[in-house]
């Protein structure tokens, strides 16, 4: 993955998404992480034209609440959805999350399976993201809450 911090020096945006890669490889790859490490797999998809994807990636690695629950929980990757490379194969797979808008963001059970389909917009706050809704959201997709047993 391609990674370019926005500075004010360089004036260029974040790349998080590298458009270069075969999204049902990578994702293949993220499932197979996933089953070593007991975690789920978390789908961003969207691309490096979407700002909200960019504040979404750069607010999931740097706060100090959603960057260790998504480390614990999750095998988080980018997957590109561009004009150009619109990875249509990846995008049946998941299950259209682009209807939602983009970030769409869709979780992946330890089979590869997608569980779940989660838009954006009820987790933004003004011009960023609510870290409560999206700790509720991670808390309630991760494979402890979703394999608990019914007592």
């Amino acid at each position: 993955m391609v990674a370019c911090l926005a500075t004010a020096a360089c004036g260029q945006a974040a790349k998080v998404y590298d458009e270069s890669l075969d999204a049902m490889a990578q994702i293949k790859a993220a499932v197979v992480e996933a089953q070593e490490s007991g975690r789920y797999v978390m789908c961003q998809v969207g691309g490096n034209w979407c700002p909200w994807c960019l504040r979404f990636s750069e607010f999931a690695r740097t706060d100090s609440v959603i960057a260790p629950l998504m480390a614990e929980n999750y095998v988080y990757i980018h997957v590109n959805y561009s004009k150009a490379h619109k990875n249509l194969e990846a995008m049946r797979y998941l299950g259209n999350p682009g209807r939602f808008g983009y970030p769409a963001f869709v979780v992946l059970n330890e089979k590869g399976e997608p569980i779940h389909i989660q838009e954006s917009e009820s987790l933004e706050e003004g011009k960023g993201y609510s870290r409560k809704r999206v700790e509720k959201f991670l808390r309630l997709w991760s494979r402890k809450a979703v394999e608990a047993e019914i007592k």
